[in-house]
């Protein structure tokens, strides 16, 4: 269990807290980015995963209730923690059906925040760990080179994972949840963008970088005017 590497997204707008929760968070956790409003967070978000966020609810530009909404859109297993100077029913409510694992109330009790985050991290390890089991033998091969860990969404070159962002890792999950079949790129704006207005040039960027992470031996094949195609080899 040891072996699985942990990433939190920290978000929160006043700066005490942000120094006091980033101090602590990166003494339980291996890599912890922060952010200090919801934007600034669902834009970190939209760019790589995170195994656990931790976000205020009130905050400039986007409150944290509209941020989590937004993520759950993305990633409908993401897990949260919340930390709030206000403790009310109506937020409370609102968390009820969300992959909350607890709630802190400014001002931080120190103790009781290490041992939540301690049993977040525990849980976060366990859970890589049964996924990784589960999903051991649900890797496709797409050619010589190249391998895809369905349950996980890790691409693999040569038994190596591959970085990806987000956007790129939600483009290539489209196209293998549809292995073999053409994906138009208004699909693709669709169910990776959410909104069949995005601009083909901000559609054609990211396929650009994911193919040119895959260049090597590329298993994307694009048919001009109708969309792409993974073809698996015979």
């Amino acid at each position: 269990m040891n072996d699985y590497k942990t990433r939190v997204l920290l978000v929160e707008d006043e700066e005490l807290a942000r120094k006091t929760l980033s101090f602590y968070l990166n003494t339980i956790f291996d890599e912890v980015l922060v952010a200090c409003d919801g934007q600034e967070g669902i834009d970190l978000f939209k760019e790589q995963s995170f195994d656990l966020v931790l976000t205020d609810i009130r905050m400039p530009n986007k409150d944290g209730l509209t941020m989590i909404d937004e993520m759950l859109e993305i990633n409908t297993d993401q897990r949260f923690i919340i930390v709030s100077a206000h403790k009310n029913e109506e937020d409370l409510l609102k968390l009820i059906n969300l992959r909350v694992l607890g709630y802190f109330v400014k001002p931080l009790n120190i103790d009781d925040m290490m041992d939540m985050l301690q049993k977040a991290r525990t849980e976060l390890l366990a859970d890589k760990a049964g996924q990784e089991t589960k999903d051991s033998d649900e890797v496709v091969k797409l050619n010589k080179t190249y391998s895809y860990k369905k349950g996980r969404n890790i691409l693999y070159r040569n038994g190596e994972s591959v970085k990806l962002s987000n956007k790129e890792s939600q483009i290539l999950n489209v196209l293998i949840s549809d292995i073999g079949e053409v994906i138009s790129v208004d699909s693709f704006k669709i169910k990776v963008w959410d909104d069949i207005t995005t601009s083909d040039s901000a559609f054609r960027t990211v396929m650009k970088r994911l193919k040119d992470k895959i260049k090597d031996c590329d298993f994307i094949v694009s048919h001009k005017g109708y969309g792409y195609i993974i073809d698996l080899p015979l």
